[in-house]
């Protein structure tokens, strides 16, 4: 049986203010910045490593963000009692998980279910990118665009070079960029193996969802006006919630790419409890879910680059303190990141050498307790025998993290 490790789930509150002695009880109890921690942490299966499937937890998780391909197998290996990278590489195998674009136009590693599912309900944020591309799309009949990029990439798996270029046959005045992102928008295109795999090498190479998984989406598209299906969105806000609540509206859409949302969350709005951060924004959340006390011990974790943690709010002060703002990004790259005490401590890098030496090294963001430092260090040792399980020595470095 899957299970995920529970902890205290007392709720966090601001003290009462002091009056005459009486309170509002419909008003709603306020989180505090260290309880929404907490309670993130908990649905992260950051709290305490879950004894579950990495099939369990990509669908607990609604998908792993994966515009590299070692992301994935990083957050579940910080996520994970016994995770195996090579189990997650099977699901791929067998394409019961796949690597393709959903929420946030970016993509994301998740079950083929979620694929089916998913992608019919972030089409409209997927749609809103191609606008950005309308230059470089005169003449261009987007319909005739579906059709002929859908026939190409199923006669068998084609890289985006090679998908441009077919196109741009048929429209060469057009700009072949565009073209590209116009196919991407237009069709559920998934990247097929090797590509993904655990320790393999591959190019990007695409084809569509439904003749990858042999299944048709959920939701057939539309995509000059798409119109989401209430019960498949209502489904996917309770499980936002089970893995990223308790949060606003604006948190579900920073997650998600999309916008209006607060029809659906008005629509199960009976079967939630509120709450409100210290700013007195609405927060949402399952009535049962996890919100431990905000002193729960929080271990250190190592996290990848673009880990859904750090994405999937509007507020991200509950993992992000403000004074790491944007420290984990140059330039358009973001490093990878660990946590002291739930929060955004610094960055880490793994290389593996030729010679068979793995070396992570770890850039704390600000100083460190002895004891904190002995925890960053065990974890990182944690980290790369399970990711460099085939390195002959482990060293573990506090210093600078360089950009590659």
């Amino acid at each position: 049986m899957n299970t995920v490790n529970t902890v205290n789930t007392k709720t966090t509150s601001a003290p009462a203010k002091p009056g005459k002695g009486k309170t509002n009880p419909a008003a709603p109890e306020t989180l505090s910045r260290r309880a929404l921690n907490r309670a993130t942490l908990a649905r992260q299966l950051l709290l305490g490593r879950a004894e579950m499937s990495a099939e369990a937890a990509l669908t607990h998780l609604v998908g792993l963000q994966a515009q590299n391909v070692k992301p994935p197998y990083h957050a579940l290996a910080a996520r994970l009692a016994d995770f195996d990278p090579m189990e997650l590489s099977g699901l791929m195998s067998e394409r019961a998980a796949v690597r393709a674009v959903t929420m946030r136009s970016t993509v994301h590693t998740l079950t083929a279910d979620d694929m089916l599912t998913l992608r019919p309900l972030t089409q409209p944020a997927i749609e809103r990118e191609l606008r950005a591309f309308r230059g470089g799309l005169a003449g261009v009949d987007l319909d005739r665009l579906t059709v002929l990029a859908r026939a190409y990439v199923e006669e068998e798996p084609r890289t985006p070079a090679q998908l441009r270029a077919e196109l741009l046959r048929h429209w060469p005045d057009a700009d072949p960029q565009s073209l590209g992102i116009a196919a991407r928008a237009r069709l559920p295109l998934v990247q097929v193996t090797p590509r993904g795999l655990w320790r393999q090498s591959g190019q990007v190479a695409l084809t569509t969802a439904e003749h990858w998984l042999g299944r048709p989406l959920a939701q057939a598209p539309a995509p000059e006006a798409p119109a989401l299906d209430p019960t498949a969105l209502d489904a996917t806000v309770l499980r936002y919630l089970a893995a990223f609540g308790p949060a606003s509206v604006k948190d579900m859409q920073a997650w998600a790419g999309m916008t209006r949302l607060r029809d659906a969350f008005e629509r199960l709005r009976p079967r939630l409890r509120t709450f409100r951060d210290e700013r007195g924004v609405e927060l949402f959340d399952l009535p049962d879910a996890p919100r431990p006390d905000e002193d729960t011990p929080a271990p250190v974790r190592f996290l990848p680059e673009f880990d859904n943690l750090l994405l999937s709010h509007a507020d991200r002060t509950r993992v992000v303190p403000d004074a790491y703002k944007a420290r984990n990004w140059k330039s358009n790259q973001s490093f990878c990141v660990f946590l002291v005490d739930g929060f955004l401590a610094g960055v880490w890098r793994l290389e593996e050498s030729k010679d068979g030496a793995a070396r992570v090294t770890v850039e704390p963001f600000g100083s460190l307790t002895r004891a904190e430092r002995g925890e960053v260090a065990a974890e990182a040792e944690r980290t790369a025998r399970l990711l460099a399980g085939d390195a002959a020595s482990y060293d573990i470095g506090f210093g600078a993290v360089v950009e590659a």
